[in-house]
């Protein structure tokens, strides 16, 4: 039986940008907007946090703008407003930073973890490969200042159970560390959490790589979507796509 009593999917922010870059040679020219988002799950064991979104004051700080979403870099910064930062989201649930036992990092690029400076006290939980490989600094999506490991960091190593029915999933290809979600819920079918191993409902569907992939290995994130569409198959899961503004609005309405 599963541990989980509560699944929150949580709008942290929206971005604007090229849709290349979540469809590998596809969608040049086309601009989409995605949804930022950090999901909450409560267990009989403890809060877990998959991903924490946009550091805000990057985002606030005309200074910070500039450096961190210069267009240069091939994004502008995304829309995010002091509500929407995670602390004060929690609050809206009666609970706050200090209430999340575990933070679950699906990857280090800046609109996963870049909030992670308003969980100070949590167990960050993120894989030894992505942190040795964020900090080759070949991609610009990784924030220099959010990438260096702390005391309260769990480096870790392959798959893994976090709680009963919480379970890490190994999907690597956007980043060489990249973790997606499974996740038995108390009533109904389970949920996989991609995570970036799919921005968007085509990228599962047509089992296309994201455009921005770790060292070119677009075939390696390829084996990622058909592993989590075989997981799901036989689990009878709703696979969820990252960064998909028209799937988080279904979801979002239910």
């Amino acid at each position: 039986m599963t541990a989980v009593t509560k699944f929150w999917p949580i709008l942290t922010a929206t971005h604007r940008y090229d849709k290349s870059i979540s469809t590998y040679k596809r969608g040049a020219g086309q601009m989409i907007e995605a949804p930022i988002l950090a999901y909450l799950i409560e267990t009989t064991n403890g809060r877990i946090l998959y991903d924490v979104g946009c550091d805000y004051r990057k985002i606030n700080d005309t200074s910070q703008r500039e450096k961190y979403y210069n267009a240069a870099l091939g994004f502008g910064a995304p829309q995010m407003d002091e509500a929407q930062r995670l602390s004060n989201q929690l609050a809206r649930l009666g609970l706050s930073p200090k209430d999340i036992d575990v933070v679950f990092l699906g990857h280090l690029h800046f609109d996963h973890a870049g909030g992670l400076c308003d969980f100070c006290g949590a167990e960050v939980h993120v894989q030894a490969d992505e942190v040795a490989h964020a900090n080759s600094k070949d991609d610009v999506a990784y924030f220099e200042d959010e990438i260096v490991a702390q005391a309260n960091w769990r480096l870790k190593q392959g798959e893994y159970d976090l709680a009963t029915g919480v379970r890490a999933i190994t999907s690597p290809g956007h980043t060489a560390g990249h973790m997606s979600l499974w996740i038995e819920m108390p009533t109904g079918a389970p949920i996989i959490l991609a995570g970036d191993a799919a921005d968007l409902t085509e990228n599962i569907v047509d089992e296309v790589a994201p455009g921005n992939c770790w060292q070119d290995k677009t075939e390696l994130a390829v084996e990622s979507i058909r592993k989590l569409k075989t997981l799901a198959v036989a689990e009878k899961a709703t696979l969820w796509p990252n960064h998909d503004m028209a799937f988080w609005q279904r979801m979002a309405a239910k």
